[in-house]
């Protein structure tokens, strides 16, 4: 089965073939459209997993929460509004309404494995303010900005319990992100923000769930990766080339830990752009180069919406070629 691959990768056990993880925003306005605005953007969003399913057939579907990027708080006008923030409470229909999301989304299909997206409690909260926002809030407010989101914390906690132990994702997918390095030093997110990350994580382990690291890059954002060394996760996904750490350097890194990625996502890269040739002869280096254990073929980030699927069927031929030939 497609699923078994997923987790022999996650386990560095021997594969029949590389396995591929590529993911996708369903809705076009994943960054605005606020589900609790307008609840038919939750039928939307699974109708674009499911025709995505149906059409490629993948290994592992990264369940996007198109539409609940937002979490619930009351209105943050000014930095003092910080202590209005709570942790949401897993009876709250924006947690039940992820649930059900997960639910039909996997529609008893258990042949790939699933993972659902939770964005951490600084880009939740960037989300609401905005980056200009969120600095102000935070050198107006540095106490009770941190304090803010620990509450996120705590209540992301919940959604993950609740997505892995009722909607039975087989774990989460954690995006984390400094989204300004020039402000936010490492201090500050070692400090401030990765007790809070590793309890999100934890909490969909402690309930089963086997969880996938997303360090995003979208947009160009630099991240300082070693940070993230010592949270748990059995796989992690970063942007290669931006950050300059190769796959195989980032398993090095990362303890030997399953990495997955390796394609550039933006609309003009090799993978959108390139010929079934340079595609497939990619994806035989990135083999070559980080092995055929412990290695999921994918990108940087979430693809183009109009991409060929034709395109990753080609990635995922040249993965089951390099075990057929030996790696090469």
């Amino acid at each position: 089965m497609r699923r078994e691959l997923i987790f022999k990768a996650l386990d560095q056990q021997p594969v029949s073939r590389v396995p591929t993880g590529f993911w996708f925003h369903f809705l076009p306005d994943a960054e605005t459209g606020d589900w609790r605005e307008n609840s038919r953007l939750l039928d939307q969003n699974v109708a674009g997993h499911q025709a995505y399913i149906r059409a490629y057939r993948p290994e592992l579907v990264k369940i996007m929460s198109d539409g609940f990027f937002f979490y619930p708080t009351p209105g943050l006008f000014q930095p003092l509004d910080l202590a209005l923030v709570s942790a949401i409470e897993p009876s709250r229909d924006w947690i039940r309404a992820q649930v059900s999301l997960v639910k039909r989304v996997k529609g008893g299909r258990e042949d790939a494995a699933y993972f659902y997206n939770i964005f951490s409690p600084i880009t939740s909260l960037r989300f609401k303010l905005g980056l200009k926002r969120l600095t102000q809030f935070h050198a107006a407010q540095p106490e009770a900005f941190v304090k803010a989101l620990d509450r996120i914390s705590l209540g992301l906690s919940r959604l993950a319990r609740a997505v892995v132990s009722e909607g039975q994702a087989d774990g989460i997918y954690l995006s984390v992100q400094n989204p300004d390095q020039s402000y936010f030093s490492p201090d500050f997110c070692r400090n401030s923000l990765a007790a809070g990350e590793k309890a999100i994580l934890k909490a969909a382990e402690e309930v089963g769930g086997r969880n996938i690291l997303h360090i995003c890059g979208y947009h160009g954002v630099k991240n300082h990766l070693p940070l993230y060394v010592d949270y748990p996760f059995a796989a992690v996904n970063w942007a290669v080339d931006l950050e300059d750490v190769s796959l195989a350097a980032g398993q090095s890194l990362f303890g030997g830990r399953t990495v997955i990625g390796g394609f550039k996502n933006g609309p003009n890269d090799l993978l959108a752009k390139g010929s079934k040739e340079d595609i497939k002869a990619k994806a035989r280096e990135l083999i070559r180069k980080t092995g055929t254990t412990g290695f999921i073929l994918g990108a940087d980030c979430t693809l183009p919406a109009d991409i060929d699927l034709a395109r990753l069927e080609w990635v995922r031929e040249a993965g089951a070629e390099a075990i057929r030939f030996g790696g090469r």
